[in-house]
């Protein structure tokens, strides 16, 4: 199915990208949150004419979070954490811990911008988390996890 992607959606394409996607895709991700229209004669022309409102409200999403992730670089996080002898957590720390440790610390961070590619953090120690503010922009934080 071809659409026209009304924002930046990844590895995708950009605005006004005449793409082509599975339909299921299209049909239940795309045309309900707005990210896409149907690569049709009239949506084209319709497309043209918005495409510098499109355009300028793309370019102000990716200067907020090009803001948001200036603030957040280097930001040292500590959560406590029950923990053995030998470093290993009773339990686990994970996104939603993450998120609320940072939006603790004043920041506004939600769970599904926190990237673990390994999962859930076991153990005590310090780690780089790394944030996904937008489809281009990712802040990195320190986190340490200490034994309570």
């Amino acid at each position: 199915m071809e659409v026209i992607l009304l924002e930046k959606l990844g590895r995708s394409g950009g605005v006004g990208d005449k793409v082509s996607v599975k339909s299921g895709y299209a049909r239940n991700f795309l045309f309900p949150y707005g990210k896409a229209i149907p690569a049709t004669k009239e949506n084209l022309a319709n497309f043209e004419a918005r495409r510098a409102e499109l355009l300028k409200a793309a370019a102000e999403k990716l200067s907020v979070a090009q803001g948001r992730a200036d603030k957040l670089n280097g930001l040292v996080i500590s959560i406590s954490a029950n923990a053995g002898d030998e470093g290993k957590l009773f339990g686990s720390v994970g996104t939603r811990d993450i998120a609320e440790a940072i939006t603790a610390a004043g920041q506004q961070v939600g769970k599904s911008e926190v990237l673990l590619p390994a999962g859930a953090l076991r153990e005590t120690g310090e780690f780089e988390i790394s944030l996904a503010l937008g489809s281009d922009v990712t802040a990195s934080i320190k986190l340490t996890i200490v034994a309570a």
